[in-house]
């Protein structure tokens, strides 16, 4: 059996202080790297989930931004087509107010040459109705009766009409 002599002592007191003394050189300092490893470790994923959730803000407030920026840039959009459309109504406006403009100014002057040519046409009546009177007539009148005559003739002549010739 187990025989207790001096040496089984000896052996189990240098087993005890090398127990003592790897505890005190060894297992200490090992545990402290190994709780200062598990301190870096959990506040590095604490960072990194601190991080992560930082990025999703930051995420969601680009997303809020893009949101923001394309309802803006079709704010702007419709803002632009409406003033093109506005400046396109105005621009047909003034082309249509400058044609009827232009279609009044060409109807005045229309009038003003029909005027002009019906008066032309009743003076050479006048002309022609005075030369013809002047060669039936053999009595001659003075010249402002002859024209007096003439002129009711020409007066009592339909506007529209001076003989079979239209104004």
């Amino acid at each position: 059996m187990i025989d207790i002599n001096m040496t089984l002592v000896a052996q189990i007191l240098n087993f005890v202080i090398l127990v003592v003394l790897l505890r005190w050189l060894c297992y200490k300092p090992v545990v402290r790297m190994l709780k200062a490893r598990e301190e870096r470790i959990a506040d590095s994923i604490q960072r990194a989930d601190d991080d992560a959730a930082a990025a999703e803000a930051v995420l969601a407030d680009y997303k809020a931004k893009l949101a923001q920026a394309s309802a803006k840039a079709q704010e702007i959009q419709a803002k632009a087509e409406a003033r093109a459309e506005e400046y396109r109504a105005t621009k047909k406006a003034e082309a249509e107010h400058e044609i009827e403009q232009m279609k009044k100014a060409a109807r005045a002057e229309i009038e003003r040459d029909r005027e002009r040519a019906a008066d032309d046409i009743r003076r050479q009546v006048v002309a022609l109705s005075m030369a013809a009177a002047g060669k039936i007539i053999s009595k001659n009148l003075d010249s402002s009766e002859n024209e007096k005559l003439v002129g009711d003739f020409v007066a009592k002549l339909d506007k529209a009409k001076i003989g079979d010739l239209s104004c």
